[in-house]
């Protein structure tokens, strides 16, 4: 599954739960956390402990175990390209709209990639 916000990761995790526990599979949380162009790729503009610690804490909401997974990019979609294996079941975290928003846009272009993309609805 792909972090997006807080609220709309923990709906997706709830959901991935649902899905792993019934296949008896582990939920890995990728988080493409993008860094600006004027800090060095190493050096995001907070401190990776801080990061490390707040998504390991949303990982604990799961049921299922939980990997977290944090990669330092500049694009989003071009790194979950590069570590998402073919035809990967992804979870996506949205909040309901009755318009295109950011994550329909990413599960639209990762479906467009081959991937299995089930948007999880997080309450308003």
């Amino acid at each position: 599954m792909v972090f997006t916000s807080v609220e709309a990761t923990l709906a997706a995790l709830r959901k991935a739960g649902d899905l792993a526990g019934s296949l008896g599979a582990r939920i890995a949380l990728i988080v493409p956390l993008v860094v600006p162009y004027p800090l060095p790729l190493d050096n995001p503009a907070i401190q990776n402990e801080w990061n490390t610690n707040r998504f390991q804490e949303l990982a604990r909401q799961s049921p299922i175990e939980t990997t977290v997974v944090i990669y330092l990019c500049r694009d989003r979609l071009q790194t979950l390209t590069a570590v998402l294996r073919s035809s990967s079941i992804v979870v996506v975290g949205c909040k309901k709209k009755p318009w295109s928003t950011p994550e329909s846009r990413l599960a639209r272009k990762l479906r467009t990639l081959g991937h299995e993309v089930i948007l999880a609805e997080a309450s308003n």
